[in-house]
């Protein structure tokens, strides 16, 4: 009797099994992994719609005490009403190592103006010499200031809380002690006073000497896709001049990591107001300034004009511009240019100008009496 037929060696799949082995391990892992990882349940076989995105989310940061303190004040500084003023004025701020070269003429702009403004002179060097009655008494005490520092910010902040203590200024000037103006005072006064921006130059630089200055240190509170440039020389609104005064939160990362010398050759003047602005309300600013800078000369300090410069053509064609400017600092060279708008219409940017050597003191006073707007 022949002996009965061998059972074929079962082949069963076991690639099958390895798989099915290997699903169940990854359903036990998700199940029994800690909860508090953001992108748990992207592990879940089944999932319809939580992997849709990769990376997960950022899961929100949790503020510190000093931060959720600066947003509740912020936010409730922009969202009260404005301080109605009978008798609104502008506060004219003025930041000068010493006296003013050019006192005479800025009599001669607010002239009969009297009940309409306000003067402030901070002269961080030397004591002032004046040579007008208007600005005989208007001295503020004053603190050393030394370029491209944060003592520079801590001048304007002192200006400016001198200049709130009067709550009819209702609009706040900082100059220089080569400003000059380009318009009359009526001019000037419907222009500030007109509209309900304030007038901080603002605009994001790639470059070197823009997001190049950027430095970790400020986070959290300030990151570098918030990091924007601008120059120094603003005009605000009284809304705006109180929320400046009351910041130290994020001023204070400014004094400490954004320094002259440091590597990165940083200037607060030039980043803690465009920064700060860009964070708490960017569509308050115009994201110009009213004051005319000349950069064309591609040089670490403007145009300076002597007295041959000064001529009508000069400031006429100061007056006259429109659009504003501004060239990154990174290989592209970008220029920037956008139409500068007051309260929806095009208009002239430049209520001031500078740098102007005190030797132009008699072509500007020539200029300024035989015509009243340039």
């Amino acid at each position: 009797m022949p002996p009965p037929p061998r059972a074929r060696p079962s082949r069963r799949p076991v690639w099958i099994i390895v798989l099915i082995a290997f699903f169940c391990a990854v359903l036990i892992w998700a199940y029994v992994s800690p909860s508090d990882k953001p992108y748990r349940s992207c592990y879940y076989i089944f999932s319809s719609d939580k992997c849709n995105s990769w990376p997960p989310p950022t899961p929100a940061r949790v503020y510190t005490d000093e931060e959720i303190t600066s947003r509740v004040v912020i936010k409730d500084i922009l969202s009260a009403p404005a301080v109605q003023s009978k008798n609104p004025k502008i506060a004219f701020m003025f930041l000068t190592p010493g006296s003013l070269p050019f006192e005479r003429l800025w009599e001669k702009f607010f002239q009969g103006h009297e009940d309409r403004y306000t003067i402030y002179v901070h002269a961080s060097r030397e004591k002032t010499v004046h040579t007008s009655a208007l600005f005989v008494g208007r001295d503020i005490r004053s603190e050393k200031v030394v370029w491209g520092t944060s003592s520079m910010v801590d001048a304007e902040k002192r200006l400016l809380a001198n200049a709130l203590q009067d709550p009819d200024n209702q609009h706040f000037v900082l100059l220089s002690d080569s400003c000059v103006p380009l318009h009359n005072f009526d001019y000037v006064y419907q222009f500030l006073l007109g509209t309900n921006i304030s007038f901080v130059d603002c605009f994001e630089d790639p470059g070197p000497h823009g997001n190049g200055r950027y430095s970790e240190h400020m986070l959290p509170e300030v990151e570098k896709k918030d990091w924007r440039k601008g120059a120094q020389w603003f005009t605000v609104k009284r809304q705006h001049a109180v929320l400046i005064l009351t910041d130290s939160l994020y001023y204070n990362k400014f004094k400490h990591y954004c320094k002259p010398g440091e590597g990165k050759n940083c200037y607060a003047d030039e980043h803690y107001l465009p920064t700060l602005f860009n964070m708490v309300d960017p569509n308050g600013i115009a994201n110009w300034s009213v004051t005319h800078v000349d950069w064309s000369e591609g040089k670490w300090h403007p145009k300076a004009y002597r007295a041959a410069d000064v001529t009508f053509e000069l400031l006429k064609n100061i007056s006259s511009i429109d659009h504003s400017i501004h060239v990154t600092s990174n290989a592209h060279k970008q220029v920037q240019q956008k139409p500068c708008l007051w309260n929806g219409m095009k208009r002239p940017c430049y209520l001031f100008a500078r740098k102007f050597y005190p030797e132009c003191l008699d072509n500007l006073m020539n200029l300024f009496s035989n015509f009243t707007v340039f």
